[in-house]
């Protein structure tokens, strides 16, 4: 997304502290060797599991030709874009050909297929979006995984609506992978409220609640600079975020639960 959270991503890598990143093939941001000191970290060793994230929403542009809908070249909002899915108002061709689009980039750019496949904003869940990611992801990267959004079985507080409608969408993701016989991750956690207070070392022993093996934890690590702050309002619990991975109450927190990253294994690692 921007020169400062790439860096502190692979800064990550580099230490283990995380075990996997996916990919803006849309942003603006893999040039300039970007992209490659990204693919050297897994040279000589398999650091972290690569893949594609998904991107259909502003501040992006699409990549394929015709692409829409769209607004003065770039694509709309979320909002904007899930009213529209929820409607089923979304061409499934035009989204079928900017998902291989973006595929096809990654393939590009990194000279392989993605280890898995997620989405910015969770957009692969939605309606007619799941339809096309999922043929996509069957048709050219049938060996990768592909990220679903539901909680563990226990971990489901009510009052947490955002999570709440992930696991909603995520159920009919979960099926319709099955059927075409794509992997998915078997549980999910890391989202919370982004607001300024949100204290992430107390957040973040609740993701591993009900985790079960080759659970996923999303996260936001980066460092901020302009080009973020131009392009996302998730600039600062960045910065918190990073630092807490950087931080040895981070090893004491996985330690005491007795949780450990996996090892990334290429191809369809499990990233987790």
């Amino acid at each position: 997304m921007a020169p400062g959270v790439n860096s502190a991503i692979r800064q990550l890598i580099v230490r283990k502290r995380i075990n996997a990143t996916s990919v803006m093939m849309p942003a603006a941001y893999l040039g300039d060797g970007e992209a490659r000191a990204l693919a050297d970290l897994n040279v000589g060793e398999q650091r972290a599991a690569i893949g594609l994230h998904l991107t259909l929403t502003a501040p992006f542009a699409p990549m394929s030709d015709g692409f829409a809908p769209a607004r003065n070249g770039r694509f709309l909002p979320h909002p904007e874009l899930m009213r529209l899915s929820m409607t089923r108002r979304l061409n499934p061709d035009l989204l079928t050909i900017e998902i291989a689009t973006q595929v096809r980039a990654f393939l590009e750019t990194f000279g392989r297929l993605p280890d898995f496949l997620d989405g910015h904003q969770h957009v692969q869940l939605l309606p007619q979006v799941r339809d096309a990611f999922l043929k996509v992801a069957i048709e050219t990267a049938p060996n990768a995984w592909v990220r679903q959004c539901g909680r563990p079985r226990g971990a489901r507080p009510l009052h947490d609506s955002k999570g709440l409608v992930l696991d909603i969408l995520s159920m009919g993701f979960r099926g319709k992978a099955e059927r075409l016989g794509l992997a998915t991750n078997p549980a999910f956690a890391g989202a919370y409220s982004f607001k300024a207070k949100a204290n992430f070392g107390r957040i973040f022993p609740r993701f591993l609640k009900g985790l079960p093996d080759g659970g996923l934890i999303m996260c936001h690590p980066g460092l901020v600079d302009t080009a973020l702050q131009g392009l996302d309002p998730l600039t600062t619990l960045r910065e918190h975020e990073f630092a807490y991975f950087n931080s040895d109450a981070y090893l004491h927190v996985l330690a005491a639960h007795g949780v450990a990253l996996v090892e990334p294994t290429g191809e369809a690692g499990e990233g987790a």
